[in-house]
C-alpha cells in the first residue's frame, strides 16, 4: 500500500477551479485503479504551516548547539514541532500531487511555505563532500496547474515559474519521477475553455492509472 499526499494550493473549491477539478477527477481516477492506497488531502489553506522566522531559527540553533527541547521557549517548541510534523509526513509519503494555479507567473505563497516546510536537511537532503545529495530517491511527484495563458510552451515559456520551480526542487530531493498536468489558456480563450479542461481531465484519468 503507497501513500499518496495531495496537496492543493488554491483557496476555492473545485466547482470554481481548473486545477482543483482536474485534481478531483486525478484522485478519483488514482483511487479506482489503486484501492488499497492511501490519499492524504492537505488543503494548505487550511493548514497550519509555520513561517520559518526568527523563533524557528532560534530553536533550531539551540538543538543544533545541545540545548534540550525543554529548553525552548513555547513559542520555539510549537513552531519546532509543528515543522517537525510537517515534513515527517511528507517523508513517510511516497508519492506527491501538487495542484494550484498559476499567480503572477508562479504559484501561491502557501505552497512556497509549504515547500519551505519539508526542505529540511537530514530529512529530504544532506550535504555531502560532493554538494547536496537527495534523499527521496524512491517517490515519485506530479504537478497539476492551471494559467489563464500559455506557459508550458510557446513565447511566454521563459515567464513560467511555478512548475519550473517546483521540478527543480523534487530534483534536488532526489525524487526520480516528476510529471506535469496543465490546463492552459483558460482566461486567453475563454471560448475553448470548456475543451481546455476536458483534455486536461482526460489526460489526468490516463495519466492516474500508471502514477
Amino acid at each position: 500500500m503507497a501513500t499518496v499526499l495531495y496537496v492543493t494550493a488554491h483557496p476555492l473549491d473545485s466547482s470554481n477551479s481548473y486545477s482543483l477539478a482536474v485534481g478531483s477527477e486525478f484522485v478519483e481516477a488514482y483511487r479506482s485503479a489503486n484501492p488499497s492506497d492511501e490519499v492524504i488531502h492537505l488543503d494548505l489553506y487550511n493548514l497550519h504551516i509555520p513561517q520559518i522566522d526568527n523563533e524557528v531559527f532560534s530553536g533550531w540553533g539551540k538543538l543544533r548547539s545541545g540545548s534540550s527541547f525543554d529548553q525552548l521557549s513555547a513559542g520555539e517548541q510549537s513552531k519546532v514541532t509543528r515543522l517537525g510534523e510537517i515534513v515527517d509526513q511528507f517523508v513517510a509519503a511516497d508519492k506527491y500531487i501538487f495542484v494550484n494555479p498559476m499567480w503572477n507567473f508562479s504559484f501561491p505563497p502557501v505552497l512556497k511555505a509549504y515547500i519551505d516546510a519539508v526542505s529540511i536537511a537530514g530529512k529530504t537532503f544532506k550535504y555531502s563532500e560532493q554538494g547536496p545529495v537527495g534523499l527521496l530517491t524512491d517517490k515519485k511527484a506530479l504537478h497539476i496547474q492551471a494559467s489563464g495563458g500559455v506557459y508550458s510552451q510557446g513565447p511566454a515559456q521563459d515567464f513560467e515559474q511555478g512548475h519550473r520551480y517546483l521540478k527543480a526542487i523534487m530534483q534536488f530531493f532526489g525524487v526520480p519521477s516528476f510529471e506535469g498536468i496543465f490546463i492552459e489558456g483558460v482566461a486567453a480563450t475563454p471560448d475553448q475553455a470548456p475543451a481546455i479542461k476536458e483534455k486536461a481531465i482526460q489526460q489526468a484519468r490516463e495519466l492516474a492509472k500508471s502514477f
